[in-house]
């Protein structure tokens, strides 16, 4: 198998690129730059990691899924769909083991890449995929509950039972200042006036947010409470202590970060493609780039990285051009960084999780449920079982059922596709029967019922397979069982019209020599004639 050659989408975007294309690149790029800020930290907050983590992976997999990624205008970054997995695996196995797991995640990716893989994430139903963005949505409102309200609960747990129950046994614990700067911060973000786009209103709402924490004197939660701050600049580059050991137990927290980041990626590149001129996006080179994203990425100390749809649109609608415009978002976190950080101690908690909880509500895609009516039993059990089980399990065995689920379906509905049909024949002893449709191993029942129908007194069957265009060797199996079972009955069997598929496969499984000489015949009107010599 031909590797996909590792050229990432800036080589070509350089070409004729000239001043007035960098000043749009680099305005666009400041833009999100300021919009990614607080995202950045609210995503690392509710993942269970320090805020810094989260800017230092918007800084650092951010440059690098723009320097060699696959597409001209996505920005990459920690992403809302992360939050509820990486919350999960910190709980379960430690900050150590996430930075592992997201460094092999980075590999998976960056194979996926190369050995030409991208194009197969687009077959994932899309029920599934509405499926878990939903229910990753429920679940990272659910969690931002503690912060909005200024709960007194040490640590939230990470299912989603044992967190509603922790709320409930802690409502007691309101704190009446965190819920209005939570709410104000939700309201000013949703309501903010489109005209004002040009500025961010994430970034709005944090500024005033940590305003009024710090003038007022406020008693909610900051950065600086619980964490003591952010650093003022990045960390020294670390390796994690890794062994075989602790690998083979990051297995599934591993397979679950590459899929998820490689269907988020690959989805936001296509809405990417969808609003911007630019080229589209090349989804091979995408997952590679995404992969040495994050096998860095953790060596600073970051979270997984994935194509944001929020900050890529954003990106667009602000006059991006290139992959320049992503590379200075990351320098203008890092400028924050290196300039500003001491004051993200007065920012509030209850702040950002009222900008997440609006993140959320963006992410979900509700009127989903309300069409469920429209669409058939097998999209609507699908679709609310992924989401269910994303709610109630995880992600893995969400998508895992899913996946199955989808395919059992497909089974049935190409198994009722197949059809045999009686046809008036040239003679009384002669039976014609016209097969359609795929005969594979889903469908072989219907044929298994055939000799059933043939009528005492029949010397002769015709099976015409002119429209019967593929056949797997089930299918063949069947065939061959079924001629069995009419000759134990003196009952010869032709074949008529077969296509070349079905002809070969039946000829290298020697079916033909079973068959007799003069068994096979181009079309029905010779069959019949066959038939009745014979």
């Amino acid at each position: 198998m031909r590797l996909h050659p590792f050229r990432p989408r800036l080589l070509d975007s350089l070409r004729g690129y000239d001043r007035r294309r960098f000043w749009q690149d680099a305005s666009a790029g400041v833009t999100v730059g300021v919009v990614a800020l607080p995202l950045a930290m609210a995503f690392a907050i509710a993942s269970g990691v320090k805020p810094e983590q989260g800017i230092f992976t918007a800084i650092v997999a951010g440059f690098l899924i723009s320097a060699l990624g696959g597409s001209s205008v996505q920005i990459g970054g920690p992403a809302g769909a992360f939050i509820v997995i990486v919350y999960g695996i910190v709980e379960r196995y430690g900050l150590t083991n996430l930075l592992i797991s997201t460094a092999l995640a980075g590999v998976l990716l960056f194979a996926m890449g190369a050995l030409r893989l991208g194009a197969l994430v687009r077959y994932i139903p899309v029920a599934i995929i509405i499926g878990f963005t939903n229910g990753i949505a429920v679940l990272i409102g659910v969690s931002q509950l503690k912060d909005l309200f200024g709960l007194h609960i040490e640590k939230l747990p990470a299912d989603f039972f044992t967190q509603v129950g922790a709320l409930a046994s802690h409502a007691g614990s309101m704190n009446p200042a965190a819920l209005a700067l939570g709410l104000g911060c939700l309201a000013l973000v949703a309501l903010w006036p489109k005209r004002w786009k040009a500025v961010p209103s994430p970034i709005v709402a944090l500024v005033l947010a940590t305003l009024a924490t710090a003038l007022l004197q406020l008693p909610v939660e900051t950065i600086g409470s619980r964490f003591g701050g952010i650093p003022q600049g990045l960390p020294r580059l670390a390796l994690p202590p890794f062994s075989w050991a602790s690998a083979q137990q990051l297995l599934i927290p591993t397979l679950t970060i590459a899929l998820l980041g490689a269907v988020e990626s690959l989805l936001c590149a296509r809405v990417a493609d969808n609003l911007s001129e630019a080229p589209r996006h090349d989804p091979n080179q995408e997952l590679m780039g995404q992969g040495v994203a994050n096998m860095v990425a953790p060596l600073f100390g970051g979270i997984p990285a994935t194509g944001t749809i929020a900050r890529t649109v954003t990106n667009v609608r602000s006059g991006a051009t290139s992959p320049v415009a992503g590379i200075v978002h990351a320098a203008t976190l890092l400028a924050v960084v290196l300039v500003a950080a001491p004051l993200a101690v007065h920012v509030p908690l209850a702040g950002l999780a009222g900008i997440l909880l609006f993140v959320a509500w963006n992410m979900g895609e509700w009127h989903e449920f309300a069409r469920l009516r429209r669409f058939s039993l097998h999209y609507r059990t699908v679709l609310l079982g992924t989401f269910g089980l994303t709610v109630v399990f995880d992600l893995t065995v969400a998508v895992q059922f899913g996946l199955v689920l989808a395919c059992v379906f497909f089974i049935y509905r190409m198994s009722t596709l197949f059809r045999i049909e009686a046809c008036e024949g040239t003679a009384p002893d002669v039976q014609v029967f016209a097969l359609s449709g795929p005969l594979f191993f889903g469908a072989i029942g219907t044929l298994e019922a055939l000799p059933a129908r043939v009528l005492p007194g029949t010397r002769a069957v015709v099976l015409d397979l002119q429209r019967m265009l593929s056949m797997d060797t089930s299918g063949l199996d069947a065939l061959a069982q079924c001629q069995r079972s009419l000759a134990r009955r003196g009952v010869a069997l032709f074949l008529a019209g077969v296509d070349a598929q079905p002809l070969s496969l039946i000829r290298r499984a020697g079916f033909e020599a079973e068959l007799g000489a003069g068994r096979i015949v181009a079309d029905r009107a010779g069959a019949e004639a066959a038939a009745r010599a014979g």
